[in-house]
C-alpha cells in the first residue's frame, strides 16, 4: 500500500507564510503527478497546484504569484509554499499523487487557518 503524510498546517494571521509538506510511503510506487487540493466548509474540493515530474505546474488562478509547488528530486515528498496568505485561503489541503490523473492516493488532509 501507498500511503500519503500532509504536514506543515497551523493557524497565521493575514500575510503569512506556511509550508506544507506531503510524504509519500510504500514499498513501491511511482507518481508522475503531484498535487494539492482544499476544501473550504461548504465548497467543492478545489486544485489548487498540480506538478508533473518534468516541472510543468498549474496553478489556481487565486493563488497565482502567492503559492508555489515543488518537490524532491526522488519524487516521494512535495511541498506547498504559501505566502501572503489571505482569508479566504481557510480550507483543509490535501497532498494527492498519482501515475497520471486523477490522483490515485490522498493525504488525511491539514487544516489551515488564516485570521484578518
Amino acid at each position: 500500500q501507498v500511503q500519503l503524510a500532509e504536514s506543515g498546517g497551523g493557524s497565521v494571521q493575514e500575510g503569512g507564510s506556511l509550508r506544507l509538506s506531503c510524504r509519500a510511503s510504500g514499498s513501491k510506487f511511482s507518481f508522475n503527478v503531484l498535487g494539492w487540493y482544499r476544501q473550504a466548509p461548504g465548497k467543492e474540493r478545489e486544485l489548487v497546484a498540480s506538478m508533473h515530474v518534468s516541472g510543468h505546474t498549474n496553478y489556481a488562478d487565486s493563488v497565482k504569484g502567492r503559492f508555489t509547488i515543488s518537490r524532491e528530486n526522488a519524487r516521494n515528498t512535495w511541498y506547498l509554499q504559501m505566502n501572503s496568505l489571505k482569508p479566504e485561503d481557510t480550507a483543509v489541503y490535501y497532498c494527492a499523487g498519482g501515475l497520471r490523473t486523477p490522483f490515485s492516493y490522498w493525504g488525511q488532509g491539514t487544516q489551515v487557518t488564516v485570521s484578518s
